[in-house]
């Protein structure tokens, strides 16, 4: 798998958790039945698609990226929808989530040998 197939991936699953997210909190504690289902598919293929990901992709880097993009986007379809308040400070926060993660995806990633674990 290229680093671009998996980068490409990874944003998929940041865009699923933004979903995934959104759908927990009209669950209503998983009382509603469409939004619990929608919760349950796009989780599980949130957490394949960041599994994935990090064959290619350092698991902390992946999992900042995936978590700050994911974060982003909640709070941004909440403001946009009215369920939560914009602010011009909320705004910039949020623009250095998501500066942030795309900072880590465009710094260097050099490969580390991990030792396999000793036999007992």
């Amino acid at each position: 798998m290229s680093a671009k197939f998996a980068w490409a991936i990874l944003l998929a699953s940041a865009v699923l958790e933004a979903v995934w997210a959104t759908a927990l909190g009209l669950s209503d504690g998983f009382s509603q039945a469409l939004p619990t289902v929608v919760f349950t598919v796009t989780a599980s293929l949130s957490m394949i698609g960041l599994g994935i990901a990090v064959k290619r992709i350092p698991l902390g880097t992946a999992y900042a990226v995936w978590v700050g993009i994911g974060a982003a986007l909640t709070v941004g379809w909440a403001m946009a929808t009215g369920v939560e308040p914009a602010s011009p400070r909320k705004l910039l926060f949020i623009a250095g989530i998501v500066g942030c993660a795309a900072e880590l995806k465009a710094l260097p990633t050099e490969a580390v040998e991990v030792a396999e674990p000793a036999e007992l």
